[in-house]
C-alpha cells in the first residue's frame, strides 16, 4: 500500500513540476467607477495605465443610451464612425487587444463631443525574465497573472515515462 501511494505522490510531483504558468491578461475598466459617460478625461484614465497584447478593454454603460465604436485616428479625431472597425452596444462590453498597435474608441451615439472617446496603446508582452535575473519590472507585474497556459506535450511525455517506469 505505502509503494502505491509513494509512486502516486511521485507522480503528482511530477505534473505539478512540469506545469508552466505564464502571466498575460488584465481586464481594463474604462473610466474604472465611473464607466463610460460624458464629461470623463479618459486620456488621464488611460495614460494611468499600461496596455499589453491579449489584454482586454471593458465598457460599461447604459445599454439604450450609448455605446462603442473602433475607429481610426480621423474617426477619434472628428468623432464620426465612418469605417469603424467594430460595433458594441450590450452595456457590458469586453474587447480583446489582439494587436501592438495604438486602438481608439469613441461613443457614436453623440457622446464623442462629450469627451467620450478613448485612445489606448498596446504594447507586445513582455519577454519573461530570465532564470538569471530575479528583478522584474513594474510593467510585468501589471500584466496581472488571469491565464494558465500548461506545456501539454512535455508533461504528458513526462507523465507517460514515469508511468512506464514505475509500472513496468
Amino acid at each position: 500500500m505505502w509503494n502505491f501511494a509513494l509512486k502516486l505522490l511521485f507522480l503528482i510531483f511530477i505534473i505539478n513540476t512540469t506545469t508552466t504558468t505564464l502571466v498575460s491578461a488584465t481586464d481594463h475598466i474604462v473610466g474604472a467607477n465611473k464607466g463610460w459617460n460624458p464629461g470623463i478625461n479618459y486620456t488621464i484614465w488611460a495614460n494611468n495605465h499600461t496596455f499589453y497584447v491579449g489584454d482586454l478593454i471593458s465598457f460599461r454603460y447604459m445599454k439604450n443610451q450609448y455605446n462603442v465604436f473602433e475607429v481610426n485616428q480621423t474617426g477619434y479625431d472628428n468623432c464620426t464612425i465612418e469605417g469603424a472597425t467594430g460595433n458594441w452596444s450590450k452595456g457590458k462590453d469586453f474587447i480583446l487587444l489582439d494587436k501592438a498597435q495604438r486602438y481608439y474608441f469613441i461613443c457614436g451615439t453623440g457622446g464623442c463631443f462629450n469627451g467620450m472617446k478613448v485612445t489606448v496603446l498596446v504594447h507586445p508582452l513582455p519577454s519573461p525574465p530570465s532564470s538569471n535575473n530575479h528583478s522584474s519590472s513594474a510593467d510585468q507585474k501589471s500584466a496581472a497573472a488571469t491565464y494558465q497556459i500548461l506545456s501539454w506535450s512535455s508533461s504528458l511525455m513526462v507523465l507517460v515515462s514515469v508511468v512506464l517506469s514505475i509500472w513496468f
